[in-house]
């Protein structure tokens, strides 16, 4: 019986496309780009797991030893050849991470993609993307794009976050300029991720206007057609889920990561999704982290009351008034909602971090 490893890069209609892990690896350069449609295991239905793009699987095929792969559309055809032999999912690996919007296991990375101008840079929006991926045990990282069009509304909003922690890019995809040190951050996570045997898999999200699919073609520009596909779903409003799918790229000629695209991260709604309950909000602010328990009261919200240690230290220089603002507006949105009908749409919480 032939076993393979993977990782699932897209799934639709019960039906999955599958990358062996070893094209990844250097094993078998032949097999390079070839891709295993498969159905998934009738048992993980009775165990209420879905596969999602990005898991990593173990697949096989009962009937023949024969590697037949299927190199392009998912379709019933690939799933089984002539010899009567089908592909199956066997078994799905712990996820490290894992979303319910947009639907996808093993994100190791948002590049969270900021406009310096027209629009102007959207924090809010930002701020609730690097409270979900911190949630999700993803690391955020920020990239202010259009730097040429506002160089010093750029560095003011990357600073925001570099202050907390987070790496932080700014660049111009039209001028250029910034893009060479944000392919060398992708080589460098590329290789670490190579390293431990853990593929990277990243994301970029942001929003209308923000300028994705321009960067990804910059930095990219063997997915332009697939990045101007989203570009296109973006313009006509439709931000479907399903269409979920991973890109291998090579950012240092060698090692390849996942880029995934992603048009549902563009559609936020954390009433509708229960990502974290508001109690939990708190610890997705790194720059809180020191404050949480040594507030006046147990059951500190941090976003009015007296002997609050978070609005202490806001006071004192050392949080941004931007993120305590923004803290207060998500947690206020995600409060709003009646805790019955926040369990209804429940995000999956990660396997371990």
């Amino acid at each position: 019986m032939t076993e393979i490893k993977g990782v699932i890069v897209k799934g639709v209609g019960g039906l999955y496309k599958v990358r062996p892990m070893r094209e990844f690896r250097g094993e078998d350069d032949r097999e390079r780009h070839e891709i295993i449609t498969c159905r998934a295991r009738g048992r993980f239905r009775g165990e209420n797991i879905t596969p999602l793009p990005g898991d990593e699987v173990t697949v096989i095929r009962s009937g023949t030893n024969d590697f037949k792969p299927c190199k392009d559309e998912l379709d019933v055809r690939g799933a089984a050849d002539s010899s009567g032999g089908e592909w199956v999912i066997d078994r799905i690996s712990d996820r490290r991470s894992e979303l319910i919007r947009p639907p996808m296991a093993n994100l190791t990375h948002l590049f969270i993609l900021l406009p310096a101008s027209k629009p102007r840079p959207d924090l809010l929006t930002a701020d609730k993307l690097v409270a979900i991926a911190e949630s999700a045990g993803i690391e955020p990282v920020i990239v202010i794009g259009k730097s040429d069009l506002d160089e010093s509304l750029a560095d003011g909003a990357a600073e925001i976050y570099r202050s907390v922690g987070y790496d932080s890019f700014v660049l111009s995809a039209v001028s250029g300029e910034g893009l060479d040190e944000l392919k060398k951050y992708l080589a460098k996570i590329t290789v670490e991720g190579n390293e431990k045997d853990e593929p990277v898999l990243a994301a970029f999200a942001g929003v209308s206007g923000a300028g994705k699919s321009t960067l990804m073609t910059a930095l990219f520009p063997s997915l332009k057609l697939a990045s101007g596909k989203v570009s296109r779903k973006t313009e006509r409003g439709r931000h479907t889920t399903r269409s979920v799918e991973l890109f291998p790229l090579a950012p240092n000629g060698k090692d390849v990561m996942f880029l995934a695209d992603t048009p549902g991260f563009s559609m936020l709604d954390l009433a509708k999704f229960d990502f974290f309950p508001p109690s939990e909000l708190a610890e997705n602010f790194r720059e809180f982290s020191d404050c949480i328990g040594n507030c006046r009261y147990t059951k500190c919200t941090h976003t009015k009351e007296e002997g609050c240690a978070v609005i202490e230290k806001m006071r004192n220089g050392k949080i941004n008034p931007s993120r305590h603002g923004s803290y207060v507006k998500i947690y206020n949105e995600i409060k709003s909602v009646p805790e019955w009908k926040r369990k209804k749409n429940r995000s999956p919480r990660r396997s371990h971090k």
